[in-house]
């Protein structure tokens, strides 16, 4: 009998390449769907009849434990979040609620109504905020510069405390940025690779940003999200740090961006450090040590940094084309 999968956020990045992942080895899958008056279903539009789609939302304790109920999965990913780091700010009551209470509330539906479940939460480089130390490992002390890092602290520390409290199988990956042609616009890597297409032709004239200086450790997430499958295979409940192990500056994912379209004069065409992207705290250097996943897991990012840049602009380039 096939496996059954939960996915939360499944129209989101990672879901919907996670969503194909389990598809291709023989899952059946559930997405947890909130209600919406204009649902976006374009990334999983190629698996939507593959898929079965169920009503519910992290604000909702009793629609998640009935999902979990009928369900009765046998993998729970929880990648539901208010995940933009920028709106967090606006919104911190909310993304308190959702990104870290909602990651109780799926685990209170676990304990109650499937607890043989393996659950995975997607936590995140951000937790580390202003490092302690470089490069960050499984160990490294979180020290959060936003609403949204506090609240996958608490969403991760939660996830151990069920573990720990309730022998759930329930593990959290500590995932740094992951970046792909279906990241939301809003998010610097694809402004710039959607930017970068608009000035090739002659859309715009200028790309405003924030921190040229700002540096990532950024993978691809159809890479990644291999590992959360991984993690919910071995016979021990661990975390993760899932990374490439390397950084790069804002500034060169803009130089690699024009590259790729193949613009020469692009400085003049960018605008730094506009007042409109600038946040009550930074996070300034962010680089992880997956020492951890390669051994246990066999894991290690297939898609260079360079390779990235070139999926997402080429994939811009045609999205924009005239």
């Amino acid at each position: 009998m096939a496996k059954k999968a939960l996915i939360t956020g499944i129209t989101g990045q990672d879901g919907s390449y996670l969503a194909e992942l389990l598809l291709e080895k023989g899952y059946k899958v559930y997405g947890l769907n909130r209600r919406t008056s204009t649902p976006n279903y374009s990334r999983i539009a190629s698996i939507v009849d593959q898929i079965e789609l169920v009503s519910g939302d992290l604000l909702d304790q009793h629609s998640l434990t009935t999902a979990v109920k009928d369900i009765q999965p046998d993998e729970i990913y929880n990648l539901a979040a208010q995940s933009f780091v920028k709106a967090s700010w606006e919104q911190p009551m909310f993304t308190g609620e959702s990104t870290g209470l909602g990651v109780t509330r799926m685990l209170e539906a676990v304990r109650f109504a499937c607890p043989s479940a393996k659950f995975y939460q997607a936590s995140s480089s951000e937790m580390f905020g202003k490092v302690q130390e470089i490069p960050q490992v499984e160990s490294t002390p979180f020290w959060p510069r936003s609403p949204y890092g506090v609240a996958k602290v608490y969403g991760h520390w939660i996830t151990v405390n069920y573990r720990e409290s309730y022998q759930l199988f329930a593990v959290s990956g500590i995932l740094f940025n992951h970046e792909s042609p279906r990241r939301g616009l809003e998010f610097v890597t694809r402004k710039i690779s959607s930017t970068v297409a608009k000035i090739k032709y002659g859309k715009v004239d200028k790309l405003y940003l924030g921190n040229p200086d700002a540096k990532r450790d950024w993978g691809y997430a159809k890479d990644y999200v291999e590992m959360m499958h991984l993690m919910l295979q071995q016979e021990t409940p661990e975390d993760f740090v899932i990374a490439t192990g390397e950084t790069h500056s804002v500034s060169e994912f803009v130089e690699q961006a024009f590259e790729v379209a193949g613009i020469s004069n692009w400085r003049e065409k960018v605008v730094w450090n506009d007042p409109r992207y600038s946040r009550p705290a930074e996070v300034d250097h962010l680089i992880g040590n997956p020492a951890k996943a390669k051994k246990i897991l066999g894991w290690v990012p297939k898609t260079s940094f360079v390779e990235l840049v070139r999926l997402m602009v080429e994939s811009d380039l045609e999205l924009e084309k005239p």
